[in-house]
């Protein structure tokens, strides 16, 4: 009897001791899902849709339509904003106002605000997306403030709100974020996803206010100061709020300090091409941006790297790989915080089918961004589906692992 009493209280504290991991970190699963580029590329107008939405052109055709002054529509500001959502294939679930409503967002390192469509915008992309009904939240509150963002390809303007946020089990109170009312062009009448919940720093918020992540932090929301990403290149990735998942990755953390605290940015040692070239080899700065599908630097070095690998440029700037002859290409290495990060052909082209054909795309792509300590490289989807990162605001620094353990249905091994 006794013996079976002390097997119960055993049972009870594992339990207790469970429901306490348990709740520790939050999961929050993310779909992966066509991109907005390989949607146009389907349907033909791919080439169109780069003519039209180039930065230059795009300002001179809607800047009229957006408040005076919106510092996103500068020129040249355009070329300071990392995100590139015509590749962004990860989408996760948030819940606004109170009762909840429903809406698919993009996870997203390389910006820092809130926001989603409003009942009220006028553009035919709200009309295809999930769109927020103040009017039947009890929880909401009017700000009054107007707001413009450019992403690059596609521009966005609404007005500020608060309200109650819901992230899985995570409840965020009074929550700042953007109801966009126009959003000009066919940029997001194709994306999958409603808005974007931005998970920089918050220097790099174009809308006054908490990022979502510094509001749970003031809140107590999460145990740790940290997120964590799991990306997958065919099955469906995680988000963890709170903490990481060690189940996930092989290797002890290799921490790397943030040097400049907007978007998530770190010093990279180098680039390496096996057996040929080299890359920033006094060291440079790199982003860490779950918002951008493909790795990107800096023109002169991408275009020779792109000439390394075999790819050849198309018409509208994309590259081409022959496909059979992706196992004799050389691998390229990413050195960062003392360590070697390689990735093979098969890990850096990606795959698209176009009728019966398959193309094979080159993952690295042109982008050039100053800052004060030099020209940045990007490391996006391309990168983070092969390496685990843990995103640690409490000392301001990036964990990267990896190689990532091959999910099988609920088992990693």
């Amino acid at each position: 009897m006794r013996l079976l009493v002390l097997l119960l209280l055993v049972l009870v504290l594992v339990l207790l001791c469970w429901t306490w991991t348990s709740s520790a970190v939050v999961r929050i699963p993310l779909r992966r899902m066509s991109s907005v580029r390989s949607r146009l590329r389907t349907r033909g107008l791919l080439g169109e849709f780069l003519r039209d939405h180039r930065p230059d052109a795009f300002n001179r055709r809607y800047a009229q339509c957006f408040p005076a002054g919106t510092p996103s529509l500068r020129l040249g500001r355009s070329s300071e904003r990392i995100y590139n959502f015509m590749d962004a294939q990860f989408y996760g679930e948030i819940r606004l106002g109170t009762p909840e409503q429903n809406f698919t967002v993009v996870f997203d390192t390389g910006s820092a605000d809130l926001w989603v469509p409003s009942v009220y915008c006028v553009s035919e992309a709200c009309a295809l997306h999930h769109r927020f009904k103040a009017f039947e939240s009890t929880s909401f509150r009017h700000d009054g403030r107007m707001f413009g963002i450019h992403y690059g390809s596609g521009h966005l303007m609404g007005v500020m709100a608060r309200d109650t946020l819901k992230v899985d089990n995570v409840t965020v109170l009074n929550q700042e974020f953007g109801e966009s009312v126009y959003e000009p062009g066919a940029a997001f009448v194709l994306a999958q996803f409603d808005g974007v919940l931005g998970m920089g720093y918050p220097s790099l918020a174009e809308i006054l206010g908490n990022p979502v992540f510094d509001s749970m932090m003031a809140q107590k929301s999460v145990d740790e100061d940290v997120f964590s990403f799991y990306l997958s290149r065919k099955q469906e990735g995680e988000l963890m709020l709170g903490g990481a998942d060690q189940a996930l990755y092989t290797e002890p953390i290799n921490w790397i300090p943030v040097t400049a605290k907007g978007y998530w940015q770190i010093k990279m040692d180098g680039v390496a091409v096996q057996g040929m070239s080299s890359f920033c080899p006094r060291g440079c700065q790199a982003i860490v941006d779950t918002g951008t599908s493909l790795i990107a630097g800096p023109t002169a070095d991408i275009l020779q790297l792109q000439q390394l690998i075999g790819a050849t440029p198309t018409n509208i700037g994309e590259f081409l790989i022959d496909c059979v002859r992706l196992a004799s290409l050389p691998h390229v290495t990413f050195a960062l915080g003392g360590r070697e990060y390689t990735l093979t052909a098969e890990q850096y082209v990606r795959k698209e089918m176009l009728g019966d054909r398959e193309l094979c795309f080159s993952g690295f792509q042109t982008v050039d961004i100053v800052s004060p300590e030099g020209p940045l490289w990007i490391l996006g989807d391309v990168f983070l589906t092969e390496y685990y990162s843990i995103f640690d605001r409490a000392q301001d620094r990036v964990g990267v692992l990896g190689p990532l353990l091959v999910h099988v249905g609920s088992v990693y091994r």
